[in-house]
């Protein structure tokens, strides 16, 4: 059973200038066809726009607010939102709030530094 403490993972920087936490993917668990990490940005940050020519991603906001762009459409996003981002589609996520941006990035397949295309 692979089991991992979300605060005893090494937290690394993504291509689009997060920094995340990897807790499941194919480089520490069974788990092959898709990722999971914690993905965090601090006050007035915001990711480098990109896209992934493969992957889906599924953010999941757990603390803080920000601002979403998907293509052309934006958004404001805080603790508790969704967001779906297909392969392909141009993305950035700004913090816009006061405390630390917290969300959950799942992709399947799973993240890799190849598969994101930084477009700013």
């Amino acid at each position: 059973m692979d089991v991992f403490k979300l605060d005893q993972q090494p937290a690394f920087a993504t291509k689009d200038g997060s920094e995340i936490r990897e807790l499941l993917s194919h480089r520490n668990s069974v788990i092959r066809h898709q990722s999971l990490a914690e993905a965090r940005l601090l006050p007035g940050q915001s990711t480098d726009e990109h896209y992934h020519a493969k992957t889906e991603e599924i953010y999941f906001l757990t603390h803080g607010r920000g601002r979403m762009r998907i293509g052309t459409e934006v958004r404001d996003v805080e603790a508790g939102d969704a967001i779906a981002i297909p392969p392909g589609q141009r993305h950035k996520l700004w913090n816009t709030g006061t405390e630390i941006l917290r969300l959950l990035c799942c992709c399947a397949p799973p993240y890799e530094h190849a598969d994101t295309i930084i477009t700013e």
